[in-house]
């Protein structure tokens, strides 16, 4: 018999569900990026690894500001959470090399948002066949790289383009 082994996500599954306050906002306002899987910031909005991914390099894309529907958003906020998605696609096609992407927005709890009342953007990268029945049987992922390796991986094509990390 074989095991996989996913520490990093029993402090989700003990506590995943009392979190207080806002996490995206919390890693918004903080100056840890590295830390907090903080990959880049913009004016308006932010990337970042999600810390429960669906696979290797799942970023999230989150306005600044604390707005649970596009309406909220002016202009230049909605601009740049496009302009962003588009960044992060990119950063991932350079540094992971997927063969797809899926991007969405969970807007709303009856649509599926974990954090219904901050809107954020998902980016999945996709390789063919990088799903199997543990998905589709078991709801468990296989995520064959550390987070760590993943933020540095992902640092290191932004470097390459003149915008690493501060």
């Amino acid at each position: 018999m074989q095991r996989l082994w996913a520490p990093w996500r029993m402090p989700y599954l003990k506590d995943g569900n009392k979190a207080e306050g806002c996490f995206l906002c919390e890693k918004a306002a903080s100056n840890e990026d590295a830390a907090n899987y903080v990959v880049y910031r913009g004016d308006h909005a932010y990337i970042l690894l999600n810390t429960y991914p669906y696979s290797n390099g799942h970023l999230l894309v989150a306005p600044y500001q604390h707005a649970a529907i596009l309406q909220d958003m002016d202009d230049a906020t909605l601009y740049e959470l496009i302009k962003l998605i588009e960044k992060g696609t990119a950063l991932l096609a350079r540094a992971m090399h997927p063969q797809g992407f899926n991007v969405g927005l969970n807007i709303g709890k009856a649509a599926g948002a974990g954090i219904a009342d901050h809107i954020h953007a998902h980016i999945v990268p996709r390789w063919i066949g990088d799903t199997n029945f543990l998905t589709v049987v078991g709801e468990t992922r296989t995520i064959p790289e550390m987070l760590d390796e993943t933020y540095r991986r992902l640092q290191t094509a932004l470097a390459a383009e003149g915008e690493g990390a501060d």
